[in-house]
């Protein structure tokens, strides 16, 4: 499948920092928690020409900072929805972090249900498999707290925090974005894919083991794979060049001719 020489459609939910209208395949990411999309910005150091980047922006930050919020997921998921199909022309890789590996993996079941071409790879990064979802209260917390939380974990860094004017800014939506992942509830059934499961993690990340990272492989009937990264939660911060890499390897670059997968049809078992 060759790409053409077509640039993106603008919206609000895509960001582009460098279009790539010739691009062989894309590259498509979602953020953590209170993440934004220029969080990926400097990926585009790291990876092939043959590829775009595209770069899911929720509502209420930067560009976007004085739309509503989103804090159910079944909304999030109609949201993008209907802005996916300008980047099913050709294939994609749908990659995830944290609270956006969930999302990546709902945006999947979506896709599926409506018969829309499937990523290439599903690759869900430090985020354990949703049968190991537990409730949260973080979103419940003082702005204090939560904004210490963000501190601990590593999405934020550290000389940034005492500033008070920045966390007034932030918070809304990192507060918003955890009410969203911590009511949220994975569909009773089990729902199988066919495309292939990734998922990364660092091996010092204290949010969750590699065993739960392991069992996404009950979720795919299209292989899996883990991968372990040195670091903790934002492993992906200090060691994009390797997370890049690998996945450009995936996706087989520097030509990436793997054909999305178009079937509408998954198998669930319990």
């Amino acid at each position: 499948m060759t790409g053409g020489s077509r640039s993106l459609p603008e919206s609000p939910w895509l960001r582009l920092f460098q279009p790539r209208p010739d691009a062989r395949a894309r590259l498509v990411c979602l953020p953590h928690a209170g993440g934004s999309a220029s969080f990926f910005r400097r990926w585009l150091d790291h990876l092939s020409d043959m590829v775009e980047l595209v770069v899911v922006q929720y509502p209420g930050r930067e560009n976007r900072i004085d739309d509503p919020l989103i804090d159910t997921m079944p909304v999030l998921i109609d949201a993008l929805m209907d802005e996916m199909s300008p980047i099913l022309d050709r294939p994609y890789l749908l990659f995830g972090h944290s609270m956006g590996a969930t999302v990546a993996h709902e945006l999947c079941l979506a896709l599926a249900h409506c018969g829309k071409p499937l990523p290439s790879h599903l690759v869900v990064s430090a985020k354990e498999a949703p049968i190991h979802h537990q409730e949260g209260s973080w979103h419940r917390a003082s702005d204090a707290v939560l904004w210490r939380e963000l501190g601990r974990l590593g999405g934020m860094s550290p000389e940034l925090l005492d500033f008070d004017d920045l966390r007034d800014l932030l918070l809304p939506a990192i507060r918003s974005d955890y009410r969203l992942i911590e009511t949220y509830r994975p569909a009773p059934v089990r729902a199988c894919l066919p495309t292939p499961i990734r998922a990364f993690v660092g091996r010092d990340d204290t949010e969750l083991t590699a065993a739960q990272a392991a069992d996404w492989s009950t979720f795919c009937s299209g292989g899996f794979q883990l991968h372990q990264f040195p670091g903790g939660h934002f492993y992906i911060k200090q060691y994009s060049s390797r997370v890049v890499t690998t996945l450009m390897d995936l996706m087989g670059c520097p030509c990436c001719c793997t054909s999305p997968i178009t079937s509408p049809l998954y198998r669930d078992r319990r």
